[in-house]
C-alpha cells in the first residue's frame, strides 16, 4: 500500500540536506533508500519536486510518497539457516562467514535474502526495497554472527528506531593486530566515504556521520589482541575503520589492514556476538548470544599455542 508523509521542517533542520532529513524523520528509512525515493520524484514541497541535495527550509513542509513495493524478482533458495530466535514479527539469524546479506552486482544469488525468501515466503518487511526484504541492518560478507530480520513494516520501523536512538545492543568480538597499553577505550570519530578510494570508508569530517565504538581487551596474544567491541552507532565498516584508525586493524582484513592475508581466516576475524532489542509488540527486552564460530576459535587456539611455546 502506498504511504504518504507530510513532514514539517523544524528550525533545527533548517539547511539540512533532503536525503538526510528524510532518513531522520521517517522511521526505518535509510539514507540510500531516501535517495532512491527522491530520485524517483517522490519528494516535494509546495508542489515542486525536490532533488536530494535540496536544503530544507525551516517552517516549510516536505511531502514524501512511498510507493507500494515492486514485485520481488529475487528467487527463493532453500539454504539452511541458523535461527536462534523467531516469532511472528521478526527473527534473528546467525550468519556464517562468507555469506552475502542481499543480492548485488557479483552476488545475484545464494545470499541471506534468497534463503530468507524460502524460509519466510511473503512475510518480510518492504521498507528497504525489493532487493533487501526484511533487512533492518547488515553485516559484511566476511563478518559472521547475529543480525535481525523484520517480518513486517511495523517491526521494521520499531527496530530501526531503536538502532537510530542507540538503544539497540550490538556487541562484536574480534582479533586485532598489535597490543594495547590500556584495557579498553572508546573511538569517537566520524566515518564517511573515502576520498582516495570510493569503495572504502574512512575517518573523515567530509560528508561523514558520527560514529562511536567502545572496545575492551579480553586477551593479549603476542602480536594480536582479542577484543570485545560495543557499537553505539552502526556505520558501514565501522569496527574495521575505527580499529584501523587507532593502529589496530582487524586480523585478516586486507582492505583496512595489511594486504597479506592471514592463513586460515579468509577475511577479517570479526563476529557479531550479541544482539539485544525491545520487542516491537510488547516492549520486552530480548538478548541473543552467539557462540564463536570454528574459524574464530581455531585462530585463537593457534595464537595461544604460539604464545605458550
Amino acid at each position: 500500500m502506498m504511504r504518504t508523509y507530510d513532514i514539517p521542517v523544524g528550525p533545527d533542520c533548517d539547511g539540512v540536506r533532503l536525503d538526510k532529513f528524510l532518513s531522520l524523520k521517517v522511521p526505518g528509512l535509510t539514507r540510500s533508500a531516501a535517495e532512491k525515493l527522491i530520485a524517483g520524484g517522490n519528494a516535494s514541497s509546495g508542489g515542486k519536486v525536490l532533488g536530494k541535495s535540496y536544503a530544507c527550509r525551516g517552517g516549510s513542509r516536505i511531502l514524501l510518497i512511498m510507493p507500494e513495493p515492486a514485485a520481488l524478482d529475487v528467487e527463493a533458495e532453500d539454504i539452511p539457516l541458523d535461527i536462534p530466535y523467531e516469532d511472528d514479527d521478526l527473527l534473528v539469524v546467525n550468519k556464517p562467514k562468507g555469506m552475502v546479506v542481499h543480492p548485488a552486482a557479483g552476488h545475484p544469488d545464494k545470499t541471506l535474502v534468497n534463503a530468507l525468501l524460502a524460509h519466510c515466503g511473503d512475510s518480510l518487511s518492504g521498507i528497504n526495497g525489493v532487493m533487501r526484504p526484511g533487512i533492518v541492518h547488515r553485516i559484511d560478507k566476511d563478518t559472521s554472527g547475529l543480525l535481525i530480520v523484520a517480518k513486517n513494516d511495523f517491526a521494521h520501523r520499531s527496530l530501526a528506531k531503536q538502532i537510530k536512538e542507540h538503544s539497540f545492543t550490538r556487541v562484536y568480538e574480534a582479533v586485532v593486530y598489535g597490543g594495547f597499553k590500556d584495557g579498553g577505550g572508546t573511538v569517537d570519530a566520524p566515518i564517511g566515504r573515502s576520498t582516495a578510494d570510493r569503495k572504502k570508508m574512512a575517518v573523515t569530517c567530509k560528508n561523514s556521520r558520527n560514529a562511536v565504538t567502545h572496545y575492551k581487551v579480553l586477551e593479549r596474544l603476542g602480536g594480536f589482541t582479542y577484543v570485545r567491541l560495543k557499537l553505539e552507532t552502526g556505520r558501514t565498516h565501522q569496527i574495521r575503520v575505527h580499529m584501523a584508525s587507532i593502529g589496530h586493524p582487524v586480523a585478516g582484513d586486507t582492505v583496512y589492514g595489511p594486504k597479506k592475508p592471514v592463513g586460515g581466516l579468509n577475511g577479517q576475524c570479526l563476529h557479531a556476538r550479541v544482539i539485544g532489542f525491545k520487542h516491537p509488540r510488547d516492549g520486552r527486552y530480548i538478548e541473543i548470544t552467539s557462540e564463536l564460530p570454528e574459524y574464530f576459535t581455531d585462530f585463537l587456539n593457534r595464537l595461544r599455542a604460539h604464545e605458550n611455546k
